[in-house]
């Protein structure tokens, strides 16, 4: 932050250790998100879909009580992999409008106002620069996917004896499925963030590498007339749905494509993005 634009005093608190001393960006970046009320409310929006599945787990472990009044709730809500996959789908997007929403603001205003060479002046590597970056939307992405879905997963288990054994995959399946969306979110947000520099361009960029990618892959396939549609290697969300699918139903095929060909292109698109913040991220910039 400027000089210019708040009050500088000299910092007299406690003094953080080495080993986490990038948790100091992520504290920071906590309370600045916060501070929005706007931030604040869509937040508590995220944790909505969970709260309504974790009611529909409850009225059907009491579906005697509503079958007496003629609903059958058991046939209507069968609680499997579907009803998993589909409250982590919408847990997903909302991570995406989260990372959309927070991401442009995290690296752009350090470029801006020339703070990079503040942070990497101290014993304070590039490295745990973008580390505690990236930690400030897997914190709260974590919070709001992986976190309720597991814990949705347990309550359904206690609620229906052994039911457990035969749905562990359902439990792997969030956990890696989330994880693997929140690297992927994280790293294309921190890097659009690093690249434009005017938040509202940034966030629009968020969208756009979707829409954009998607159009891409679809056209890909249709100019050449591929009978494998390897163009959809291009499309971001259709690999994510590649992952998903056999994270949650085992498929090894999508759309005559295999599996593992999403795993690479992810790993394509998270090196890219790595590689555009090594490149961005540093102590001084040359202008030839």
């Amino acid at each position: 932050m400027a000089v210019y634009k708040q009050t500088y005093k000299r910092y007299d608190g406690p003094v953080t250790g080495s080993r986490w001393r990038f948790m100091i960006l992520p504290r920071y970046s906590f309370q600045t998100a916060f501070e929005s009320r706007g931030f604040t409310a869509f937040f508590v929006i995220c944790f909505v879909p969970s709260l309504i599945g974790l009611l529909a787990l409850y009225f059907r472990s009491n579906a005697d009580i509503l079958a007496s009044v003629g609903m059958n709730f058991v046939s209507a809500f069968p609680i499997d992999t579907r009803f998993f996959l589909t409250l982590f789908q919408i847990q997903s997007f909302l991570t995406f409008v989260l990372a959309m929403f927070l991401g442009p603001g995290l690296v752009s205003p350090d470029l801006t106002n020339n703070a990079l060479p503040l942070y990497l002046s101290r014993p304070f590597s590039r490295r745990e620069y973008v580390l505690g970056k990236l930690l400030v939307i897997v914190i709260l992405a974590s919070c709001i996917t992986w976190m309720p879905g597991l814990l949705l997963f347990i309550i359904q288990s206690n609620l229906e004896t052994g039911w457990m054994s035969g749905h562990m995959r359902i439990a792997a399946a969030i956990f890696l499925g989330s994880w693997v969306w929140i690297i992927l979110v994280s790293l294309l947000s921190v890097a659009v963030s690093a690249w434009v520099k005017w938040k509202p361009v940034a966030a629009a960029s968020m969208f756009g590498i979707f829409f954009v990618t998607a159009a891409f892959g679809e056209l890909t396939n249709e100019m050449l007339d591929l009978q494998t549609k390897w163009g959809i290697l291009i499309n971001l969300s259709e690999v994510m749905n590649m992952i998903w699918s056999y994270l949650f139903d085992a498929k090894t095929t999508y759309r005559t494509l295999p599996v593992w060909s999403a795993f690479l292109s992810f790993a394509a698109f998270c090196s890219l993005a790595l590689t555009v913040l090594w490149r961005k991220i540093r102590a001084c910039e040359v202008v030839r």
